[in-house]
């Protein structure tokens, strides 16, 4: 059984698109990381879903997932309201960012585990602040409060990487992890 350890419809779609049937079961866990390093906290923290989830579920393979920008030295994930996410658009206007999307696959029964992340770089359009508060809190469940996704989402103007690591879930990454797991 594979089980998704994430609700993120992002990552549903993204892995639906790829022919897997598999369960949606969420992590619990409290999503807590002191790393500094934006690499090292993705890949805690997915680490740290897809052990929540495989705990329950020991025979399973369970993927685990995070996602976070990086931009002037901050960490940025989901706005915490309205004024957050408009003060992280403001932060991003006009901007280069890093986007980084740690994966863990893990089977605890066969004792398999791999992980590792992705990075692809955005750079964002300089909007006027009506049109930064215009988009404020439209996207509060995404990190740096954007959506690439969405067609009416003007914000980001150019990406250098995987799309699909911006979107949430990295697919070449992702197949790359795979192949490494099913040695």
């Amino acid at each position: 059984m594979l089980i998704l350890a994430s609700k993120s419809p992002r990552r549903i779609e993204i892995l639906k698109s790829l022919g897997k049937k598999f369960e949606i079961i969420p992590s619990q866990c409290a999503e807590k990381s002191t790393k500094k390093r934006p690499s090292a906290r993705v890949v805690e923290l997915a680490t740290q879903k897809a052990f929540d989830v495989a705990q329950k579920y020991p025979a399973a393979t369970v993927i685990g997932a995070d996602t976070l920008v990086f931009c002037k030295g901050e960490i940025i994930g989901k706005p915490k309201d309205k004024q957050d996410a408009l003060r992280i658009l403001k932060k991003l206007n006009g901007s280069w960012q890093s986007v980084y999307t740690g994966v863990c696959i893990v089977c605890k029964d066969t004792h398999q585990l791999v992980y590792g992340y992705d990075v692809s770089h955005c750079k964002a359009r300089r909007l006027s602040v009506d049109e930064l508060a215009h988009y404020a809190g439209k996207h509060m469940d995404k990190a740096g409060a954007y959506a690439v996704q969405d067609d009416d989402d003007p914000f980001i103007e150019k990406i250098v990487g995987s799309r699909t690591n911006v979107v949430g879930f990295p697919v070449e990454f992702y197949q790359e992890l795979q192949k490494e797991f099913s040695k």
